[in-house]
């Protein structure tokens, strides 16, 4: 199992960033245009869908547990080369939020039970990006 965990303190509400994190509209802005398809209640499906040099990109999964303004726990699989869409390659993504003295961080672990490709773990340097773009986008 490998397990990565990225934190963030954002100048914003927990019900600002929980909009960051669940609106399609809002994700769109910080996540490189990915459109998000769910209607965010347990046991329903995720789809973070989007397209690359006319090239369609999809993860799925299922929601395994959400607490509004809180926590929202899904699984996610993302396809690859001779990589079978089976539980065993799907890993878990847990976004916690908790708001103190008007901040507001945001923990995002993934659990991920399969073997990391060096391709997936310069992947994991890029993830300050798109945070960075999600605090622009609280903040402003």
């Amino acid at each position: 199992m490998h397990t990565s965990i990225s934190k963030i303190t954002m100048n914003a509400t927990a019900t600002r960033v929980w909009e960051a994190i669940t609106k399609p509209e809002l994700v769109k802005q910080w996540q490189y245009g990915t459109n998000l398809i769910t209607d965010w209640q347990k046991g329903s499906s995720i789809v973070y869908r989007n397209e690359w040099e006319g090239t369609v990109y999809e993860q799925k999964g299922t929601i395994l547990e959400i607490e509004p303004e809180k926590l929202v726990k899904f699984t996610l699989f993302a396809p690859r080369p001779g990589l079978e869409n089976t539980p065993a390659n799907f890993f878990t993504m847990i976004y916690a939020i908790e708001e103190a003295n008007g901040q507001t961080t945001l923990t995002i672990t993934q659990e991920d039970p399969r073997e990391q490709s060096s391709q997936e773990q310069a992947e994991e340097k890029n993830d300050n990006g798109i945070l960075a773009g999600l605090k622009k986008l609280v903040e402003a």
